[in-house]
């Protein structure tokens, strides 16, 4: 298990944009379409395989008919609300972290973890577990590199520990960091070429 991707929520994607244009100082890249969530996004290079992303509510198709993923039926002001990690295929993806769903857009094929009630496990706590469909594109290919590299994600919860001793076997990343809180919580640190910036 590797990091793939952030996700900044939001509930408009201009504005979830201009959130993280305003604190990275960098633009972001057009992104897509979900038409099972009713959902679209922009993009930003984080380096080689890693990736942030910007999701909101798309107002140019109906609300689906099941919850949104990443928690957005509740987006309110944008934040970092969600970190996605990947498995080399569908056989590694935890069996208890929400329904494994196949999608597909254009030539991205992939299979992602997703609650039936589009919340997060464990609150943002866990990752949502992604396989990219094998020999298939991966969008952080596709973005120009702009300079951005995470630095660390600090993954904050009061169950801290038990999710560090779940996920030590699992995703060893020196940019992750567990820490006890009192509610849970997500930031990251970007090193950009304006100097670090956070999330």
């Amino acid at each position: 298990m590797e990091l793939d991707h952030l996700a900044v929520v939001a509930r408009d994607l201009d504005e979830g944009a201009a959130w993280v244009g305003d604190r990275l100082g960098l633009p972001l890249e057009p992104g897509g379409r979900h038409a099972l969530f009713g959902t679209h996004n922009r993009l930003l290079s984080l380096g080689p395989g890693l990736y942030l992303e910007v999701i909101a509510p798309d107002p140019a198709v109906p609300a689906p008919a099941r919850s949104r993923w990443f928690g957005l039926d509740r987006a309110g002001a944008p934040r970092l609300g969600n970190w996605i990690a990947r498995v080399a295929g569908r056989a590694a993806i935890p069996d208890d972290l929400g329904e494994v769903l196949s999608l597909e857009r254009g030539d991205l094929r992939w299979d992602i973890t997703v609650p039936a009630d589009g919340s997060l496990p464990m609150a943002g706590g866990l990752p949502t577990v992604i396989a990219w469909g094998a020999g298939g594109a991966h969008p952080a290919t596709r973005l120009p590199d702009r300079g951005a590299r995470l630095v660390t994600l600090t993954v904050a919860h009061p169950e801290a520990e038990g999710i560090a001793r779940r996920l030590g076997p699992l995703l060893r990343d020196g940019r992750l960091r567990l820490v006890p809180a009192p509610a849970p919580g997500l930031s990251a640190t970007v090193a950009t070429p304006g100097g670090l910036r956070h999330l």
